[in-house]
């Protein structure tokens, strides 16, 4: 598994704003959006390209597009819907599935509510979309579903991470094409699982809902 972490100050910027407790969920939303943005050009540096043939107004050349099979963005819900619009700008081409998850707030365990997904991945990039990477239980459930549905290798993006899930991610995706690119990596996990210093729950602060 590989970890790239975006140290880029506008990054930086952008994170330190949507922290804030007194951004406004417009304002998050906006953010989020942007941040995505930032996010998935390092998140797509291994995109599959194949070669094409044009002509520019001067002459011929050779180009690329990106490779069939299109690449396959995956929000995880509620929060992931926040991510979707900034790197469908960036990738126009992909296909977009979904899958539900929630947190057991006692457990902290993931339960898959909802997937609207191929039944067949095989040969498919996947890039995951989830803004906290916390306890890393939803994130590794998401990626194990894609994995044994056939995709090849999964690239997830996340906004931020806690020390102890990007542990467990990386305990148990060893040996597997896994890609996790991030904004930072926060302090800890309090009791509760949340990360700190962290920006609260993003799906509540996205959405307006308490």
């Amino acid at each position: 598994m590989r970890v790239h972490v975006a140290d880029h100050p506008l990054i930086t910027h952008k994170l330190t704003v949507l922290r804030d407790s007194q951004t406004t969920s417009p304002v998050f939303r906006a953010l989020v959006e942007e941040l995505m943005t930032l996010l998935a050009y390092e998140g797509t540096r291994d995109v599959r390209v194949e070669p094409v043939d044009i002509i520019t107004p001067v002459a011929p050349t050779t180009g690329v597009r990106i490779a069939d099979p299109k690449p396959l963005i995956v929000p995880i819900l509620r929060a992931g819907l926040g991510m979707l619009e900034g790197m469908v700008k960036l990738l126009p081409s992909a296909e977009v599935g979904f899958l539900g998850m929630a947190r057991n707030e006692e457990t902290l365990e993931p339960t898959t509510y909802a997937e609207r997904l191929p039944d067949d991945l095989s040969g498919r990039q996947c890039f995951v979309l989830d803004p906290m990477l916390a306890t890393g239980g939803s994130l590794i459930a998401a990626i194990d579903f894609l994995l044994q549905r056939g995709a090849t290798d999964v690239t997830a993006i996340c906004i931020l991470a806690a020390p102890e899930g990007l542990e467990a991610v990386e305990k148990a995706m060893y040996g597997r094409d896994v890609t996790v690119v991030l904004g930072a990596v926060d302090e800890k996990l309090n009791e509760h699982g949340y990360i700190v210093p962290g920006l609260g729950d993003a799906g509540d602060r996205l959405y307006g809902t308490v």
